[in-house]
C-alpha cells in the first residue's frame, strides 16, 4: 500500500467543484492555534487541519469529515469556524493515501480515485486515530466530549462513526447518503445501523437534493423515531445538496446559517458545551 502522504499546505478549493456566485466565507485564525499537524495511524501518517482557542484549556473535540473533495480550504474553514466557537475541531485528510483530491479535474475523477478507493473500515480507523491525537496532544480533564460533524460523504461518514465509537455524544450529518448498494469498501450504509448509534444524530437534508431521494430520509426518520435514541432528521423543503457548501452554486445562505445554529445547539444540548 502507498504510504500516506506527509502534510503539504492545500489548494484553496476543489478544482472538480464549480465555483458559485457568492464570496465564500472566511473565518480568521486570530486567536486561534490553527494549521497542519501529523497524526500517527496504522501504515503511516496522515495529516489534518487542527484550529484550537490559542489560550490553553479544556475544549471538546469535533470531529469534522471533509466531502468528496477531501480537506480543502472550505472544511478548513469550517473548523476555524467551531473554534472560534470554543471547539477543538480537526478534519483528517481521509484521502491522503491517495493523493490529493482538490486537484482532480471532475467529480468523475474524484469518485473512481478517492471515493471508491478508501474502505470506511480506514475511514473509522483514522477517526479513531483523530480522537486519539487529540487526547495526546490537548490533555483535557476526565473524559473528553467528543462530536462529529461531516458532509456529504463525511455526511454518511458521521452516522457510521456515531455506531461505531462510543465516546461520541453527539453527530450532525449532512446531507449523507443513508441507502445504497454495499461492498467490501461500503459494507454498511447509515440505514443498516440505526439501531446501533452510540449517540443521537442529526440529519440536515436538502427536500430538491437529486443525489439522495426523499424517500430514503422519510424511511431514515422513520427508523429513527422506532429506535427512540434521540436522533432526527430536519429538511429544508427548497434547499439541494451541498446546500451549506458556500463556494459553489449549490450554497442557500437561510438555510446553511439554521443548519449551522441547529449544529451549535445540538452539541451543546448532547454534552458538548465549550
Amino acid at each position: 500500500m502507498p504510504q500516506p502522504n506527509t502534510p503539504s499546505t492545500p489548494g484553496p478549493y476543489a478544482r472538480a467543484a464549480e465555483p458559485g456566485p457568492h464570496e465564500p466565507i472566511h473565518t480568521s485564525a486570530d486567536g486561534l492555534l490553527a494549521g497542519l499537524v501529523d497524526i500517527p495511524v496504522k501504515d503511516g501518517v496522515i495529516p489534518a487541519y487542527r484550529a484550537v482557542p490559542a489560550e490553553p484549556g479544556a475544549y471538546p473535540l469535533v470531529l469534522v469529515v471533509q466531502e468528496i473533495f477531501g480537506l480543502h480550504e472550505h472544511i478548513e474553514d469550517v473548523v476555524r469556524r467551531f473554534a472560534k466557537r470554543g471547539y477543538l475541531a480537526i478534519a483528517p485528510a481521509l484521502y491522503a493515501r491517495l493523493g490529493d483530491p482538490a486537484q482532480a479535474g471532475s467529480i468523475d475523477q474524484v469518485m473512481q480515485n478517492f471515493v471508491y478507493k478508501t474502505p470506511d473500515t480506514q475511514v473509522l480507523a483514522d477517526l479513531d486515530a483523530t480522537l486519539a491525537w487529540a487526547d495526546q496532544h490537548h490533555p483535557f480533564s476526565g473524559q473528553r466530549p467528543v462530536g462529529i460533524t461531516g458532509f456529504c460523504w463525511g455526511g454518511r461518514a458521521t452516522w457510521l462513526y456515531a455506531a461505531h465509537q462510543p465516546r461520541v455524544r453527539a453527530g450532525v450529518a449532512w446531507y449523507g447518503r443513508l441507502e445504497g448498494k454495499t461492498s467490501e469498501i461500503t459494507p454498511r450504509q447509515p440505514a443498516d445501523v440505526a439501531a446501533e448509534l452510540k449517540a443521537p444524530v442529526l440529519g440536515l437534508y436538502g427536500g430538491k437534493d437529486t443525489g439522495i431521494p426523499l424517500d430514503t430520509v422519510e424511511r431514515m426518520q422513520a427508523a429513527l423515531a422506532r429506535e427512540g435514541k434521540g436522533s432526527e432528521i430536519h429538511v429544508y423543503p427548497d434547499a439541494p445538496h451541498a446546500f451549506f457548501a458556500d463556494y459553489r452554486p449549490s450554497y442557500h445562505p437561510a438555510e446553511a446559517r439554521d443548519g449551522w445554529t441547529r449544529t451549535l445547539d445540538w452539541f451543546q444540548r448532547h454534552g458538548m458545551k465549550p
